[in-house]
């Protein structure tokens, strides 16, 4: 006797966490400097401009960290 075995395959996609915030952070390119994680991008944004007018250092990286999961496509 076979065994017969049924495949079923199920759509997923990608969401936002929705226990996690998306977390903003930027850091000099010229110095060791780094702006406060914060989940509002522009807070960020305006900390990068004051280290700029304060040390003429004009090169940041910036991240945006953020969580996700898999889940059930309905």
């Amino acid at each position: 006797m076979m065994a017969r075995t049924v495949l079923r395959f199920v759509t997923h996609r990608i969401t936002q966490h929705p226990d996690a915030d998306v977390t903003y952070e930027a850091e000099c390119l010229h110095c060791k400097w780094k702006a406060e994680p914060s989940t509002d991008s522009a807070a960020v944004d305006v900390e990068c401009m004051s280290h700029t007018g304060l040390s003429n250092h004009r090169g940041f990286r910036r991240i945006c960290t953020s969580f996700a999961m898999v889940v059930r496509a309905e």
